[in-house]
């Protein structure tokens, strides 16, 4: 038997490197009714969670060639809204708010009972994906996501795919100051080992575009803690 929600069969893809754990996921699940794909790395698991329609991923913090961070930040990006459980030993509170702040819908520690993930990957479920906005609107700003388009006061902006993504990141999270670790995470896939520059200069490359040919003024630095986007009267 598989579960299903309306008419549409529940596919749960579990990206996890522990072969016991791995094997552990698929038979409890699968055995609870739903169809269930394993991937051993971060790099086959974000191919497929890119390429194939799944219903909820469960994913692993510490996977072999890329980490789970990554490859939820790669996925959001992308603008790929499924569902994401991350299921990881790492049980820190900056952890669980890094996984919640990129995207994930839920944050379980190793070990795990059972019969709770199972709970927590039904409510998911029941909630279903975010329905995803196809304009996003900020005063007079438009970013159009089907057609990658960004507009303002009627003037098309000539944005750089990075510049599109980071526009689209600070228009999400509007009226909330981002660090430049998270930003540079979300956008570049990156952390701060060789230029801690790269996002100031971003940002003031997008805000000769957005904010410097307009009277009024978007994007917003407080000092110390990051930038942000709103449309202040």
């Amino acid at each position: 038997m598989r579960v299903q929600i309306g008419f549409e069969t529940m596919r749960i893809l579990v990206i996890e490197d522990e072969a016991k754990t791995a094997a552990y996921l698929r038979q409890g699940l699968t055995e609870s009714g739903f169809t269930v794909e394993v991937c051993a790395n971060g790099g086959d698991g974000l191919r497929q969670a890119l390429d194939i329609e799944n219903d909820l991923i469960i994913l692993d913090v510490m996977l072999p060639q890329r980490d789970g961070w990554s490859v939820l930040a790669a996925l959001r990006r992308a603008g790929k809204p499924t569902p994401v459980l991350f299921l990881t030993a790492r049980d820190a509170v900056l952890d669980k708010v890094k996984g919640l702040e990129l995207g994930a819908d839920d944050y379980l520690v190793k070990p795990f009972d059972f019969s709770e993930l199972l709970a927590r990957v039904r409510t998911i479920l029941r909630r279903g994906p975010a329905r995803q906005e196809e304009v996003l609107q900020v005063a007079d700003l438009q970013l159009d996501l089907l057609r990658r388009k960004a507009v303002r006061a009627g003037t098309q902006l000539e944005l750089t795919a990075k510049e599109f993504a980071l526009l689209e990141l600070l228009i999400r999270r509007r009226g909330e100051p981002l660090s430049k670790t998270l930003i540079a995470e979300q956008v570049w896939d990156i952390h701060f080992h060789s230029d801690p520059n790269v996002v100031e200069v971003a940002i003031r490359r997008l805000r000769a575009k957005v904010d410097e040919p307009f009277p009024k003024k978007l994007i917003h630095t407080v000092r110390g803690v990051g930038y942000y986007l709103e449309e202040q009267r």
